[in-house]
């Protein structure tokens, strides 16, 4: 078996300790023949060649290997004959604040890692180096002592840091939105900032429950098997805990959903609204001009009237534009139409 084209990892523990890493790719096979090893396996970038030549030597399904290269993959997790697979996508959540004048700006990105499940170790197979296999293998240095129960912890090791994940990036989208309820009820507020960062959002958000939710299905998926197998008790507390976290990543979730939709609402009400309050004022304005229109035009006429020719009329009639300007005014302003 040749070293694959992709960057590679691995390491083997025994009885919970670690053993060796970064040992020869053809030696893989070998270690997970014996008994008390736990072995993993990473592969970035590895290509359809690598993963064949991966499958034939560790009996892998040709389905799954498929799987794992392939495109646009749902989340899931299949049992085969001599492993389970597990597909999952994990979520990268960028602090850097965008200009808000670019709605094709996302704070969210997404990556596809599948794992191969073995009776006495995994293969995880990255796409790309977005997601930090560094801090999966941290998480397990954290916990030796659950390394000695085999596989499952290291599976649940890898997809607990997965939640945390969604977690971080719906911590992220909530405080957005947190940010655009304060924007919309901001009177110096631009309409049209608040529609395009409500539309970041919503699709951001998008994106996020096509990773969140499914992970609902995978975990118990992955529980299931792990009866199958006669996976060790003691691991059952932490799957338990792990899949609290998915329930409530997926509460979460659905509840921002409908958040930006009440907010998409409210500001479309409140684009109503400002537009009914620019037609009061024009109409109070205009209500206001015609006053001394109509008396001009009065006044204007070609025949004799009260003061007509005299000082005192012309004055009479400035007075009374005035005063019936200011009578309106008044009376519209406090109606708030003005």
């Amino acid at each position: 078996m040749t070293q694959p084209r992709g960057s590679m990892r691995n390491r083997v523990w025994r009885d919970g300790k670690l053993e060796k890493e970064d040992f020869p790719f053809e030696q893989i096979s070998d270690y997970l023949d014996q008994d008390g090893a736990l072995v993993w396996v990473d592969l970035c970038d590895a290509d359809q060649d690598d993963l064949a030549a991966l499958a034939e030597e560790l009996t892998l399904d040709p389905m799954a290997v498929e799987d794992a290269v392939g495109h646009a993959e749902r989340a899931k997790a299949t049992r085969y004959a001599t492993h389970t697979f597990i597909t999952v996508y994990a979520v990268n959540a960028s602090e850097d604040e965008r200009p808000l004048q670019d709605p094709l700006t996302s704070s969210i990105s997404m990556t596809r890692v599948s794992a191969f499940v073995m009776p006495r170790g995994i293969v995880t197979v990255r796409h790309g180096q977005e997601f930090d296999i560094d801090q999966v293998v941290q998480r397990w240095d954290e916990n030796p002592d659950l390394l000695k129960f085999g596989p499952g912890a290291l599976v649940h090791g890898f997809l607990d840091y997965v939640v945390d994940g969604h977690f971080d990036a719906v911590q992220l989208i909530d405080d957005q939105i947190e940010s655009l309820e304060d924007t919309l009820f901001d009177d110096e507020s631009l309409s049209k900032v608040v529609q395009q960062q409500t539309y970041r959002v919503r699709r951001d958000l998008v994106d996020l429950r096509r990773a969140v939710l499914p992970m609902r299905e995978v975990v118990n998926s992955v529980l299931r098997h792990r009866k199958d197998l006669d996976s060790p008790v003691e691991l059952n507390s932490f799957y338990d805990d792990l899949y609290d976290h998915v329930l409530r990543a997926t509460e979460w979730t659905e509840s921002l959903r409908d958040m930006v939709s009440t907010i998409f609402e409210t500001n479309l009400s409140l684009q109503d609204a400002r537009l009914n309050t620019v037609m009061k004022k024009l109409t109070s304005w205009a209500a206001i001009i015609a006053i001394p229109t109509a008396i001009t035009g009065y006044f204007g006429q070609n025949v004799p009237y009260p003061g007509f020719g005299k000082t005192w009329g012309t004055i009479a009639s400035d007075v009374s534009i005035v005063a019936v300007a200011l009578i309106l005014y008044v009376s519209f302003k406090r109606r708030d139409w003005l």
